[in-house]
């Protein structure tokens, strides 16, 4: 019998690093997400089904300059397009509690397959009555793969936002 789990979006966080001016991390957030899994089994994952969402007018930077440039069209365009969403396609065992999440991840008007570690953290019944599932997701995408290709380079030749983006989430589900 099929099981869901929908997204703790209070439990969970969806970061981003990338480097600036070669020299240093920054570190973003995106406040507002939703997703869902769909699972064959309750207690066996990769079997599951993936769905994500992200707002992109909710990224945080920590530096609200930044962030109103990172909601335009010189990067997201948050305006014409409000979400970044991912679809799994399939899910490969790696391990003990270690997979590799296949799907495909749309930024703007670009779809693009790409793969996810996954650390399955395990399950829970809260102090609540809700079961819960926790895992945490990184991988690592080129910004100009997905039409995020403004560029900027300084005086000295250090280009200042890297090409590489680091994201990390750690994403907590509830059984419906």
């Amino acid at each position: 019998m099929a099981t869901t789990w929908k997204l703790d979006p209070t439990h969970s966080e969806v970061a981003f690093k990338v480097k600036h001016l070669v020299i240093t991390t920054v570190t973003g957030y995106f406040r507002s997400f939703d997703g869902t899994v769909v699972t064959e089994d309750e207690t066996d994952f990769t079997t599951g089904k993936v769905s994500f969402s992200i707002d992109t007018s909710s990224i945080d930077t920590n530096q609200s300059q930044r962030d109103e440039h990172l909601k335009s069209a010189d990067f997201f365009n948050a305006a014409q397009y409000p979400q970044i969403t991912f679809t799994s396609t399939s899910i490969e065992e790696k391990g003990s509690d270690a997979f590799l999440l296949h799907g495909n991840l749309t930024v703007g008007n670009v779809t693009k397959p790409i793969a996810f570690n996954v650390e399955f953290g395990g399950t829970v019944m809260d102090p609540y009555g809700n079961f819960k599932a926790g895992f945490e997701v990184s991988g690592k995408i080129s910004r100009k793969e997905f039409g995020l290709t403004w560029s900027a380079v300084t005086e000295a030749g250090a280009v200042v936002v890297s090409d590489d983006v680091k994201i990390q989430a750690s994403v907590q589900f509830v059984k419906q």
